[in-house]
């Protein structure tokens, strides 16, 4: 008999196991790249700013279109190959924000966040991966309109996965910024922290951004020593997640505690606090008797403290 509760079967990781074939390969090959277009299963997902646009739908709404269906609901100011399923083209096509809120008011369609998408369940998550993979180019393209080097304008090439400056030659390549999230462990009890941002009952893994020359083990010592005064030992990966707000990789740890005393940065953090693991498996369970929890499955944070719970983390 395990020592606690069971959970149930382990769901599924937001945004992660994307069955594209991203067939970089393509890129640079605009007859390629038009065949795919002109495929007769070829579909697109559309998506103007923080909005994305699906069929709606029941139980799931479909944010695949076909093209001429894209095409239709407003003009795409930029477009990225996103890859191939069996050789059926995938593209996002990126539309004007307001645009995409104008959409709100068809009655066959569903306008939200990702987030939201995502945390409710709105679509298939066969659909999380590229729609995450979609989201996170067509922002960095809003974002490099301009080039930073001489401030000319740039244009999109190899099927939106560059953009090059004609003035000055330099191009530019889309950019993921790591974050470290980690639990940190001391036998029984782990680590978590309060954003401002969360709602009101959730606590979470600590995160932080990996600076320039620096691992994601270090990392993890900082950004832990930093925010909560906790001194970490031996670090231990657990797995990664591509996070699409706007475009970050994810990379899950467990660390060992070297030290209790907690001195919150209240610049960073609402606030942290030791749990045990048996509060821990109530916050999962959604029985605590506060009401706390921890965060949705979709979230990386929920993966890497079930994981805790469930396989007795060693750092030996």
């Amino acid at each position: 008999m395990p020592p606690y509760p069971d959970l149930g079967p382990k769901p599924r990781l937001g945004y992660a196991e994307n069955r594209l074939e991203r067939a970089a390969e393509r890129r640079r090959d605009g007859a390629a790249l038009d065949a795919l277009l002109s495929g007769a299963q070829a579909g697109a997902y559309v998506m103007g700013g923080e909005l994305i646009v699906a069929k709606k739908g029941a139980p799931l709404s479909n944010p695949l279109f076909t093209l001429d269906e894209a095409r239709a609901l407003a003009p795409a100011s930029e477009s990225v190959f996103l890859g191939h399923l069996d050789e059926a083209g995938r593209f996002a096509f990126g539309i004007d924000p307001a645009a995409a809120e104008a959409l709100k008011s068809r009655g066959d369609l569903l306008v939200t966040d990702l987030r939201s998408i995502a945390v409710q369940g709105l679509v298939d998550a066969e659909h999380l991966p590229p729609i995450a993979e979609g989201k996170a180019v067509l922002h960095w393209h809003a974002k490099h309109r301009f080039c930073p080097n001489c401030g000319s304008p740039t244009q999109s090439v190899d099927g939106g996965w560059r953009r090059d400056c004609a003035n000055c030659k330099t191009q530019h390549f889309p950019r993921t910024d790591p974050v470290v999230i980690m639990l940190i462990v001391d036998g029984d009890n782990c680590l978590l922290g309060r954003s401002p941002r969360f709602a009101a009952t959730m606590w979470s893994c600590l995160a932080g951004f990996i600076e320039p020359g620096e691992s994601f083990e270090d990392a993890v010592h900082r950004e832990t020593r930093e925010e909560a005064g906790i001194l970490c030992g031996r670090v231990n990966y657990y797995r990664s997640q591509p996070w699409p707000f706007p475009s970050s990789l994810m990379i899950g740890c467990h660390a060992e505690a070297l030290s209790r005393e907690i001195t919150v940065d209240r610049e960073e953090l609402e606030d942290a606090r030791w749990f045990s693991k048996d509060e821990i498996v109530t916050m999962l369970m959604r029985t605590h008797p506060g009401g706390l929890t921890t965060p949705p499955p979709v979230a990386i944070a929920h993966h890497i403290i079930r994981a805790w719970v469930e396989d007795d983390v060693s750092f030996e």
